[in-house]
Order: C-alpha cells, then structure tokens, then sequence
C-alpha cells in the first residue's frame, strides 16, 4: 500500500491512516486516489469489519493542498470539473460505504479535512482539537462537503458554520451536533479501538450495509416513495441469514455475538 496512507486490521476493525504529517495531511490528488483505493481494500478485506479512518502527525487533515489549488488555476473548466468529481467520489464513498466508519480526530480538520472527519458515521475527537469549513476565508466554497454536512446537522448551523468560516473547538463541534465524542487525547486511541470492536461484536454486518443504503436513499424519496421503499427493505431483511439467525438467538435465549 502506498506510504501516503496506510492501513492495518486489529481485532476486526481496520485502521486507515493519513500518513503526510508534514504537510498537515493536506488533500492531494494522489492522496485522494490512495485513499480511496484504500476503503476499497477494507471493503472487500473479510477480516474487517468496520473501519478507523485516523491521522499520524498533529494535524488530522489541514484541506486541500494549497500548491496543487495554485496549479487547479491553469486548469479549464473540464479538468476542474473532474479533479472535482474526484474528490466527490471520496466522499460519496465513505458516506455510503456498507460498513461502519468512525473517524478519530486530534488536531485540525479544517476544509474539506472537516468534510472528511464528518462524512463517516461517527467521529470521535480529542480535547484540543478543532474544526472549521474555512473555504470562505480564501474566497473559496465549501460545495461538496456542504452537500453532507446538510445531511448532519440543522440548517442554522449549517449556515453558521459555511457562512463564517469559523474554527470551533471540538466541545462546541460536540455541542453542534458535528461530532458524537470529545475524548482525552491521551484515551482517544483506547476509547475509539474500544468502541469499534464493540460494534463489531454486537452489530449484524447484513442490517448495517441494509441501513446505511437506506439512510442514503430516504432522504430524496416523497413519503409515499419512503415508505414503499422501507416495506420491500423489510420484507427483504426478513429471509436474510444474519435475521434468521438473530430471531434464532432471540427466541432461544442464546447470547449473540456477530
């Protein structure tokens, strides 16, 4: 695996690992293209089960690396157009990937670093660390990861957070409803290894990949739509293996571990 980033499994969960600290693990095209041929690896590694996309260096991602924008300048329209697309790819990736993702972040995620923080599941923090959609502050705009971060929080402070500009710290992320913990940073590799090994006791990979695809296909579909969807996902759910066998449990009295 190419050293920009790198990747291990333990105990089941597979740890992804920005490794460009001297840069701030700042977003490069090869970065983004490592990276996504990295989740793909973990999405077809049996032994993984759910993913820790994490950072090396104090920076967990500083956003887009500010050279290569200088060099997206000479760019036309089409080739800005698909660098764009490229990096939609990465998010749309993880967003919708079938197994549970957790970021862990200490230090910055600023930028499309934030989006990247924010895009999985659940992202877990260390005290000290923070966060900010700075695009505005350079006369840029915060356009894919806007379309994800809708998806999270309520639009008042969607606009705060992509009108401003503003780093906040990760109390107030946690406030905001951006992220789900703020941990001591001495405990946060204990506290995120410990969580995503009990997800993957205690969470039916099956209804995991189920309702991931559901959360994001709902949100664009009417009620009436919504609801037919939900009914033949249920129906389906039922003569799935890992429902047969959780009933079995269930009814038998047997403790399930997955």
């Amino acid at each position: 695996m190419n050293s920009l980033v790198l990747y291990h499994v333990q105990d089941r969960v597979g740890y992804i690992t920005l490794n460009r600290p001297e840069k701030r693990n700042a977003l490069s095209y090869e970065l983004i293209d490592v990276l996504r041929q990295t989740f793909q690896t973990a999405l077809f590694d049996p032994g993984c089960k759910v993913v820790v996309l994490q950072a090396n260096g104090d920076a967990f991602c500083a956003g887009a690396d500010l050279a290569y924008l200088q060099q997206l300048q000479n760019f036309s329209h089409e080739e800005n157009l698909a660098d764009s697309r490229h990096l939609m790819e990465l998010f749309k990736l993880i967003y919708s990937f079938p197994k549970l993702v957790i970021t862990k972040v200490n230090g910055a995620a600023l930028a499309g670093g934030c989006g990247l923080a924010t895009v999985g599941d659940f992202c877990f923090a260390g005290s000290g660390s923070t966060f900010g959609y700075t695009e505005v502050k350079i006369g840029f705009i915060p356009a894919l990861v806007m379309v994800f971060l809708t998806r999270r929080i309520s639009g008042s402070i969607v606009r705060q957070l992509l009108l401003t500009g503003d780093v906040i710290p990760a109390e107030r992320a946690l406030h905001m409803g951006l992220i789900q913990e703020v941990v001591d940073p001495g405990k946060l590799e204990e506290t995120v290894h410990h969580y995503a090994t009990h997800l993957a006791r205690t969470t039916s990979a099956q209804s995991v990949a189920t309702i991931k695809q559901m959360l994001c296909e709902i949100p664009s579909l009417s009620i009436d739509d919504g609801l037919e969807f939900a009914a033949k996902m249920n129906a389906n759910a039922r003569s799935e293996e890992d429902c047969k066998k959780g009933i079995a449990a269930f009814l038998n009295k047997q403790k399930l571990s997955w």
